[in-house]
């Protein structure tokens, strides 16, 4: 989706309907810096209150992700079109918290068992030791419980039985058995247990 375009859109629109991006923000509960951002190119509206936008600049989405009015027959095809968009955009942010997901955990893991063979094998005190090892687990421990929280926001698992589609809860996540990203959990559609493989959209 072009947000250059779509943002020049909403600042037409906005003009066409006599408001100022102060106006426009009230209305909407939000900072005017955020209309001006849109309006910028620089972001998107977000999907919680698109609907409304679309109502006080009178247009309906589809118009509002095209960035521009729409005669009645190219509707249909524009529609797909901006559906197809979303999802690819979808699949692209899920897809980029998955590598943060990596490059968080590995190096915090990585440093944490390099402390831990530092304080078993190097002379020193006795309490540096512990609180070497103590430290070096917090931090295993806790980059992991961020990892999966990232895994758990990011796309959907699949049901390998009846293929629902679905966000489990964090500690669903945290709690199931793993090989990688793939967890052993109870499909809330068919109510059978499997492992189940992270997908990044909604549908297949």
């Amino acid at each position: 989706m072009d947000q250059i375009k779509i943002g020049k859109f909403i600042a037409t629109r906005r003009k066409e309907q006599g408001m100022t991006q102060a106006v426009l923000a009230e209305k909407l509960g939000i900072s005017d810096r955020a209309i001006s951002k849109w309006e910028n190119g620089k972001s998107m509206p977000d999907s919680g209150i698109m609907l409304e936008l679309c109502d006080l600049l009178r247009i309906n989405v589809n118009e509002l992700l095209s960035g521009e009015r729409i005669m009645a027959e190219a509707y249909d095809k524009l529609a797909e079109e901006n559906l197809l968009a979303m999802r690819r955009e979808v699949e692209e942010k899920n897809r980029q918290m998955l590598k943060m997901e990596y490059l968080i955990a590995f190096p915090a893991v990585i440093a944490g068992l390099i402390m831990v063979i530092l304080a078993s094998f190097i002379e020193m005190p006795i309490w540096l030791r512990i609180a070497l090892i103590v430290f070096a687990l917090l931090l295993i421990f806790t980059v992991a419980f961020i990892a999966v929280g990232i895994e758990q926001k990011a796309g959907y698992y699949e049901c390998q039985n009846c293929h629902h589609r679905y966000v489990p809860t964090y500690w669903q996540v945290n709690l199931a058995m793993h090989m990688g990203r793939t967890r052993y959990m109870k499909c809330p559609e068919c109510g059978k247990r499997s492992w189940q493989k992270k997908v990044l959209t909604k549908e297949g």
